[in-house]
C-alpha cells in the first residue's frame, strides 16, 4: 500500500497503457468483454485520483505526490511527476471523462478493440501533460496525445473525416514545431529540463545568447510557446480546425476533445508561459486579451449561425475557452495582485466546468444522432413531448454551459470577470456581448430540438434517453450542480496553487 501511495502518479499515468496492452490480448470478437474490461480499467485511475484529492495538503506550497524516475541522464531529463492545485483538477477531469467516454461507446461495432485501445492511450498522453515536471517529458506526452485522436477521427468519424483529421494534425503539429525548438533551447541553456529548476535558471539569465540579446531570445521563445498553446485552446485565428474535428469525430471522441484536449493549451499558458516569461507575458497581455475577446464574441456569433447541432456546440467551445484565455491575459498583466488571483482561480475552475458541460452537450447531441442520423436543427423539433427525460437533461446541461447561477459555469465566469474587468475594462465589457449571444445560441438550440411542432418524420423512431445514456450524464450533472452550490470543492485546491504562483 505504501508503494502505491508513493508512486500513485506513476500508477495513474500508466494504468491506461497497461489496460491497452490487456485489451490487445483479448479476442476482438468479444465486444462486451472488451467494453467492460476497458470501462473497469479506466475507473481505476479515477479511484486513485479521488485518493489524491482526499490526501491533498491545502497548506503546503509547491507540488505534491512527487516522484522522480531516471530516464535520460545524459541530457538531465527524467520522468519527474507531481501535481498542484492547477494540475490536480485537470487530472480529475481526465480520469472522470475517460470511463464516461467508454460507457458512451457501447454502440460502436467497427474495430472496437482498436477504438478502445486508442482511448486508453489518449488518456495516458493527456495525463502525462498534466503531471510532468520535466519539460522534455511534457513535450513527449503533448505529442503522444495527438496520435490517438487523429486515428479516432480518421477511422470512426463522419463523411469528411479524412479532411477533418488531416486538418487537426496539421494545425497541432505545426504549432508543436516551435514548441519543440523552444523546449530544447531552454533545456540546453538551463542545463536541465527539471521544471522547478528551469523556472529559476531561465528567469535569472541576463546575458546575450549566441550573440543575441537575451530579451530577444526570450521573446522568440515566448511566441513559440504561446502559438503552440493558442492553437490547442484554440483562440482566434487558430480555431478553424476545431469545428471540423468536432463535427466529424465520434461522440466519445468529441467528449474527450472538448473536455480534455482543449484544456492542454490553457494549462500550458498557466504552467509554462506565465512562469517562464513573466515580462513578455505582461508586455503582450493586451494582444492576447484582444484575441481572447475575438474568440468569445466571434465564437458566440458562429455558434448562433449554425444549423448543425454538433457544430453549434463546437463553436460554443471556442466561445468559452476564450473566457479562459482572457483570464490568463489579465493574470499576466496584473501578476501579483488579487485581480490576477481571481482571474486564474476562475480560469482553472472554468476549464473544469466547461470540460464536464461540453462533454455532456456533445454526448446529448450523439444520443439524438444515434436515433435520427441527422444533426440538422431544421429537421428536429418538438422532441420534448416524446423524450421528456432527455429534454430535462438537455436543458439542465445547457444552463450549466450558459452559466446559470447555481451551476458551475456561473461561479467560474464570475471570478474571471471580477479579475479581468479592472485590468481590461473595455475588452471585458465587449466580451460580455459574447456572453449575451451565449444565451441566444443556447436558447436557439433548445428551441429547435425540444419545442415547436413535432416532426412526424421521427414518429415511431424516437425513444427517450436510455438507462446507460443516463448513467453517462449523471456524474457530469452532479459536478455541474455540486460546483455551482459549493465551489470550494475545487476552489480551495486551485487557490492553494494560485497563492504560491502569484
Amino acid at each position: 500500500m505504501n508503494w502505491l501511495i508513493d508512486n500513485i502518479l506513476l500508477v495513474v499515468l500508466f494504468l491506461p497503457t497497461l489496460g491497452a496492452l490487456i485489451l490487445l490480448c483479448l479476442p476482438g470478437s468479444k465486444s462486451r468483454l472488451l467494453l467492460w474490461t476497458a470501462l473497469g480499467i479506466s475507473l481505476i485511475p479515477l479511484a486513485f485520483t479521488v485518493v489524491m484529492l482526499l490526501r491533498f495538503n491545502y497548506s503546503a506550497e509547491g507540488y505534491q505526490f512527487m516522484a522522480d524516475y531516471q530516464w535520460y541522464a545524459a541530457i538531465q531529463s527524467s520522468l519527474k511527476l507531481g501535481v498542484d492545485g492547477i494540475s490536480l483538477p485537470m487530472v480529475l477531469l481526465t480520469t472522470l471523462l475517460t470511463p464516461l467516454a467508454v460507457l458512451a461507446s457501447f454502440k460502436i461495432s467497427q474495430n472496437l478493440k482498436a477504438y478502445l485501445i486508442l482511448f486508453l492511450l489518449l488518456e495516458t498522453g493527456s495525463l502525462g501533460v498534466f503531471v510532468s515536471l520535466d519539460l522534455l517529458m511534457f513535450f513527449v506526452f503533448w505529442e503522444v496525445g495527438l496520435v490517438p485522436m487523429y486515428f479516432l477521427i480518421n477511422q470512426w468519424g463522419g463523411e469528411n473525416r479524412n479532411y477533418a483529421s488531416l486538418k487537426f494534425i496539421l494545425f497541432t503539429m505545426t504549432g508543436s514545431l516551435g514548441l519543440l525548438l523552444a523546449t530544447q533551447l531552454i533545456g540546453v541553456v538551463s542545463g536541465t529540463y527539471d521544471l522547478v529548476q528551469v523556472v529559476a535558471k531561465w528567469n535569472a539569465l541576463d546575458q546575450p545568447l549566441f550573440g543575441i540579446p537575451i530579451a530577444t531570445v526570450k521573446t522568440i521563445a515566448f511566441w513559440a510557446f504561446a502559438i503552440a498553446f493558442a492553437v490547442k485552446v484554440p483562440i482566434w485565428p487558430f480555431h478553424t480546425w476545431l469545428p471540423d474535428a468536432h463535427t466529424e469525430a465520434p461522440t466519445a471522441g468529441s467528449m474527450i476533445l472538448a473536455g480534455v484536449l482543449l484544456k492542454l493549451g490553457a494549462y500550458g499558458f498557466l504552467r509554462f508561459v506565465l512562469p517562464f516569461f513573466p515580462e513578455q507575458s505582461a508586455h503582450f497581455a493586451g494582444a492576447l486579451a484582444i484575441l481572447a475577446t475575438l474568440a468569445i464574441v466571434l465564437g458566440a456569433f458562429g455558434a448562433y449561425g449554425q444549423k448543425d447541432f454538433k457544430r453549434l456546440v463546437a463553436y460554443s467551445s471556442i466561445n468559452h475557452m476564450g473566457m479562459v484565455v482572457l483570464a490568463i491575459a489579465a493574470a499576466a498583466a496584473a501578476a501579483g495582485t488579487p485581480d490576477a488571483a481571481s482571474a486564474v482561480n476562475g480560469s482553472v475552475l472554468l476549464m473544469f466546468s466547461h470540460g464536464v458541460a461540453a462533454a455532456g452537450m456533445f454526448f446529448l447531441v450523439g444520443v439524438i444522432y444515434d436515433q435520427t442520423h441527422t444533426r440538422d436543427l431544421t429537421r428536429l423539433g418538438g422532441f420534448w413531448q416524446k423524450t421528456p427525460v432527455y429534454g430535462g437533461i438537455l436543458i439542465f446541461t445547457s444552463m450549466a454551459a450558459l452559466g446559470l447561477p447555481g451551476l458551475s459555469g456561473f461561479v467560474s465566469e464570475f471570478l474571471i470577470v471580477s479579475g479581468s474587468l479592472p485590468v481590461f475594462t473595455v475588452l471585458t465589457a465587449v466580451a460580455m456581448l459574447g456572453l449575451l449571444f451565449t444565451g441566444l445560441y443556447t436558447l436557439k438550440a433548445i428551441r429547435d430540438v425540444l419545442h415547436g411542432p413535432f416532426n412526424v418524420e421521427w414518429a415511431g423512431h424516437l425513444n427517450d434517453i436510455s438507462k446507460r445514456e443516463t448513467a453517462v450524464m449523471v456524474p457530469l450533472m452532479l459536478f455541474m450542480i455540486g460546483l455551482g452550490i459549493w465551489p470550494r470543492l475545487l476552489l480551495d485546491i486551485i487557490n492553494a496553487a494560485v497563492k504560491h504562483i502569484f
